[in-house]
């Protein structure tokens, strides 16, 4: 009984002293603005807010990173979804290229972007997603991914390189810390 006591004391003097020294800094630093640029961006943001020089990037700072795909991050901010692609995953994203998405008619990334159309994009954008990792090499003649959508995407290899639905060809893949990035010369849309 002595030694619960003792321990149950010990763990009481801890919480005591971490209690203390917490509201000493809070009283020490109440000239400090509670909100600073990076707490406030963290608020405001999940797991893609997260500053790591170290570690390799996830698929949404790989995206950020690389100017041909801005249009696409554009997308993903305007969706919401840059939490969700920053999360462990892993996911297999088919990323299209700014030029894939100037192929489309005219006006039609414009009103896909407007906060009325957020989830006609989101829609768009989860076709473009497959839970898992699937390399460039794994792709084969016929396969069937389904993507985060509930919809599926066809392979098709033509001239020994895989192509999605017969139309989006991958330009390069990347790997990033929660999967894959194969960068693709087409919007796919749902067929």
């Amino acid at each position: 009984m002595r030694k619960i006591t003792l321990i149950l004391a010990t763990a009481a003097l801890g919480l005591y002293s971490c209690e203390s020294a917490e509201s000493t800094t809070i009283q020490a630093n109440t000239d400090v603005p509670t909100e600073t640029a990076s707490t406030s961006k963290m608020a405001r943001g999940g797991q893609e807010t997260i500053v790591d020089e170290v570690s390799k990037p996830d698929i949404v700072k790989l995206a950020v990173s690389n100017k041909d795909l801005s249009t696409l991050v554009q997308a993903v901010q305007a969706a919401d979804l840059a939490t969700s692609l920053s999360n462990a995953g892993p996911f297999t994203v088919f990323a299209p290229l700014n030029s894939a998405f100037d192929k489309l008619p005219k006006g039609t990334l414009d009103d896909l972007m407007k906060p009325e159309n957020k989830d006609k994009l989101d829609d768009i954008l989860r076709h473009h997603t497959y839970v898992g990792v699937i390399n460039a090499e794994q792709l084969k003649d016929g396969q069937t991914l389904g993507m985060v959508d509930g919809k599926s995407i066809k392979i098709q290899m033509v001239d020994g390189k895989p192509t999605i639905n017969g139309t989006a060809n991958i330009v390069g893949s990347v790997t990033a810390s929660n999967g894959v990035v194969h960068v693709v010369d087409e919007v796919i849309l749902a067929q």
